[in-house]
C-alpha cells in the first residue's frame, strides 16, 4: 500500500505551520509522529495535498509542571511521559493510563498531540483528558483559543479543531495528593484497542465521604464520555462495598455502547460495569 501523492514542508515556527495549513482551504495536515496519519494515507483513507511536520518546533515537546497543573505540549510522546518520573506524583491517573498505549515501538513515536486530534472513540489519551477536565490550547489564523475537552471531543475522530488550527498544548488541572483514582481498561491482546476501559478519580471530605467524582469511559461510544449519573450515585457517600455496586449497576443500565465484530454492546456495557467495580475497589487500597 502506497499513500497519494503529496507535498510537505516542514516549518520552522507555529506561525508559519498555522500559514500554511491556511494556505491550503482545508486540504493540508499536520503531522508529528505519524502513528495515525501514516496509515490512514497508506489506506487512502485521507489524501492532503500537503503535509505540515511540526519537527522543528521544539516548544511544543516539553511537559510542564507548575501549580495549575500538568501542561504537556503536543509533541510530547508517550515515552516522554513514561520516563518523567515526576508524573507519577503530580498526575498518576495519567502516567498510568499511558502504560496502557499500544506497543513500545508506537509509545516512542505517538505524541499527545496526534492522539488527542485524532480522537479515537477507544483511545487512552483522550479518556484522560475528558475525565479530568482538561483544557486545549489551539492556534489558528484567529489567534490562541483554549477549548474544554468537554466541547473538543464531537464525534468518532472528529474534534473542534479547524482545518487551519493547530492543537499546542493539553493542560491537567493540578491533582491534589491526596485524590483517589485508577484506570483500568480491557483489550483482547495486550496493546490493542481498548473494548473498553474506564478513568476515575475522586476526593474525600472530613468525613470520608466521596466529593467531586469523576467518571470516564472509553471504546463504548463514538467519543470518550462522562458517566454522569454514576457520579451523582457516588458523591456524597462513603465509599462501600454497597456503593461501589449500586455505582456499577447504574454504569451498566445508563451506558448504550453499539456491537461490532468485537463484540455485541451488551457485552461491553457488562465489562464497563466491571472495570467500574475493580477501579474503585482500586482506589480505595
Amino acid at each position: 500500500m502506497k499513500p497519494p501523492a503529496f507535498e510537505y514542508a516542514a516549518p520552522s515556527t507555529l506561525a508559519e505551520a498555522v500559514s500554511l495549513l491556511a494556505s491550503r482551504n482545508g486540504n493540508a495536515k499536520v503531522i508529528s509522529g505519524g502513528q495515525s496519519l501514516m496509515p490512514m494515507l497508506a489506506y487512502r483513507l485521507a489524501a492532503p495535498e500537503l503535509l505540515v511536520d511540526l519537527r522543528h518546533l521544539k516548544d511544543l515537546a516539553a511537559i510542564r509542571i507548575e501549580a495549575d497543573g500538568v501542561r504537556l505540549g503536543a509533541k510530547v510522546r508517550w515515552c516522554d511521559i513514561e520516563n518523567d518520573r515526576r508524573l507519577a506524583v503530580s498526575h498518576p491517573l495519567l502516567a498510568e493510563a499511558i502504560k496502557h498505549v499500544a506497543h513500545y515501538q508506537i509509545r516512542n513515536r505517538g505524541t499527545v498531540g496526534g492522539s488527542v486530534a485524532h480522537a479515537d472513540p477507544s483511545a487512552e489519551m483522550p479518556g484522560v483528558a475528558l475525565t479530568c477536565d482538561a483544557r486545549m490550547t489551539i492556534v489558528g489564523p484567529a489567534g490562541t483559543r483554549v477549548e474544554a475537552a468537554a466541547d473538543f471531543f464531537t464525534g468518532p475522530l472528529e474534534t473542534s479543531l479547524e482545518p487551519d488550527e493547530i492543537l499546542t498544548e493539553v493542560h491537567l488541572p493540578a491533582w491534589p495528593a491526596a485524590r483517589r483514582w485508577a484506570f483500568l481498561e480491557f483489550a483482547r491482546r495486550k496493546g490493542d484497542f481498548a473494548m473498553a476501559g474506564v478513568a476515575l478519580h475522586y476526593d474525600l471530605d472530613g468525613g470520608g465521604r466521596i466529593t467531586d467524582a469523576h467518571i470516564g469511559a472509553i471504546g463504548i461510544a463514538d467519543r470518550p464520555i462522562r458517566l454522569a449519573e454514576v457520579e451523582a450515585v457516588l458523591n456524597g457517600n462513603q465509599l462501600t462495598d454497597k456503593l461501589i455496586a449500586m455505582a456499577s449497576a447504574k454504569a451498566r443500565q445508563t451506558v448504550d455502547p453499539p456491537s461490532d465484530i468485537h463484540a455485541p454492546g451488551a457485552y461491553r456495557a457488562a465489562l464497563v460495569a466491571t472495570l467500574l467495580s475493580r477501579g474503585l475497589k482500586k482506589s480505595a487500597v
